[in-house]
């Protein structure tokens, strides 16, 4: 569909997915574009970020650390916006702005949840190496994880928008580190040219014996954020005083009901218990008040110095984030997937 700057083309929620979404849980639909109050801002949206975590928005659930989407409203989302209108002291016309626009064309905002970003050439890694998944990585790995040089870490999803920069912050910190990813072609990027010691296919059938394998002296770092088949494999290899961040499980999102096989949880809390693992769950929106700045600034460093390096995915066309989205949840992008929505 064509743009003009009086239509909002928005994706919103159609109907809650019965397991893995398809593209019918999402509509496409015009509506006239806002216009701001006292105030306010007008948002354009440039780039739009594709997370996983929005499967679980996309849910009817009971309290939880993100308000779910309803069923009519627009996805939610974060994006990379320009101020197309302003009647807010703080802000003017053309000023880029990080924000929570969603998946639209444009959205009003009361300028709190907006954070400035300057003057910056490569504007969508506001929503990516900069942003909400590194930032994800550098906290979880390093105030929870807390790698030591020698240690051994692994890190499942290895070349995504997160587990590529935990592989590389790890590095960084002396660590010996063992990727987990989804194909051939995306283990020897982890290893070639992120610099893991080893990356091992997920479905490769042998994957736990090969990673055993390739941890000879156990695991002391796992950063979990896919959970399945690959926890399975890891839990038997993690060390005493092990560490687990856990910022998600991908593997699960879409489960309808149990994983079938045995009842995995006795299992895991007597390793938990008898090998003294500590195993903490984190949002990182609790953290933004804290850390953020010291992140961005600590990233900015080692991605100007070439000791991080970024991938991204970029798809272009609002009306093509559906089956972006729905692929991003089957592990088919490559680096952080991202949305080109307007110059």
């Amino acid at each position: 569909m064509p743009r003009n700057d009086t239509v909002n083309r928005r994706l919103v929620l159609a109907a809650h997915p019965k397991g893995a979404p398809t593209p019918q849980d999402l509509r496409l639909e015009e509506v006239p574009v806002p216009q701001p109050a006292e105030g306010q801002v007008l948002l354009r949206t440039l780039y739009l970020s594709l997370d996983p975590y929005m499967r679980n928005l996309m849910d009817v659930v009971g309290p939880s650390y993100a308000e779910a989407v309803k069923i009519g409203a627009p996805m939610a989302g974060g994006t990379v916006s320009r101020v197309a209108a302003s009647k807010h002291p703080q802000f003017k016309v053309g000023d880029l702005v990080l924000s929570n626009a969603g998946w639209q064309d444009y959205a009003l905002s009361d300028g709190k949840d907006l954070l400035p970003l300057g003057d910056m050439a490569h504007p969508s890694l506001a929503l990516g190496g900069l942003g909400m998944p590194a930032f994800t990585a550098h906290y979880g790995l390093l105030d929870i994880g807390q790698p030591k040089a020698g240690e051994t870490v692994v890190v499942a999803a290895a070349t995504g928008a997160v587990g590529s920069v935990v592989g590389q912050i790890a590095k960084l910190k002396g660590a010996r580190v063992v990727g987990i990813a989804g194909g051939v072609d995306k283990c020897q990027y982890a290893v070639d040219e992120l610099g893991f010691d080893v990356c091992l296919d997920r479905r490769d059938p042998e994957l736990a014996k090969k990673l055993a394998e390739a941890c000879p002296k156990g695991i002391d770092v796992y950063f979990e954020n896919v959970g399945g088949e690959v926890f399975d494999a890891v839990l038997p290899l993690l060390n005493n005083h092990a560490r687990v961040p856990v910022c998600g499980i991908i593997a699960h999102y879409n489960d309808k009901s149990l994983p079938a096989g045995p009842n995995r949880l006795p299992l895991a809390m007597s390793t938990v218990l008898q090998k003294r693992v500590r195993m903490e769950g984190f949002i990182i929106l609790d953290h933004y008040g804290e850390r953020f700045a010291q992140f961005r600034c600590e990233m900015g460093e080692w991605i100007a110095q070439g000791k991080v390096k970024l991938r991204e995915d970029v798809v272009e066309g609002l009306e093509h984030a559906p089956q972006a989205f729905i692929g991003l949840l089957e592990g088919k992008n490559f680096g952080k997937l991202v949305v080109k929505v307007a110059d």
